[in-house]
């Protein structure tokens, strides 16, 4: 897969422990698959986020897990991945700890629709249709 790299996002991943640097990468590595448009950034001073007309997510390493945050509320969650901010208006997140495992094609799914919202307005124009 090619993408541009931010190099702040990977000097981000490159100070975590190893099992978490796994993570991360496997998470940026889906959500740049997921589009080939997908940018990479640093908000909030160190926080990597990935975005394409909108946020799509954002990695936050803790001491012994790393949430991935899903900026979409409306996006469906059929396979359970979510295992948090069940009830968050603006969006949910996946908290991944050591010798865990990412749900690769239910999170890829995710990002594709969280992107398809974002390509038609994003999902606060989309809530306001339903």
């Amino acid at each position: 897969m090619t993408y541009t790299a931010d190099p702040r996002v990977d000097d981000y991943i490159d100070a975590l422990p190893d099992w978490q640097q796994a993570i991360c990468q496997e998470v940026r590595e889906l959500v740049h698959a997921a589009d080939p448009e997908v940018v990479e950034t640093i908000k909030r001073t160190v926080q990597p986020y990935f975005v394409l007309q909108g946020n799509i997510c954002a990695l936050l390493a803790t001491k012994n897990h790393v949430n991935v945050f899903l900026y979409d509320p409306l996006v469906p969650d059929p396979q359970g991945i979510i295992t948090g901010g069940h009830d968050n208006k603006t969006g949910r997140m996946i908290s991944v700890y050591q010798g865990g495992s990412i749900n690769r094609r239910a999170l890829t799914t995710m990002f594709k629709q969280i992107i398809a919202n974002n390509r038609a307005g994003g999902w606060r124009k989309l809530q306001g249709n339903r």
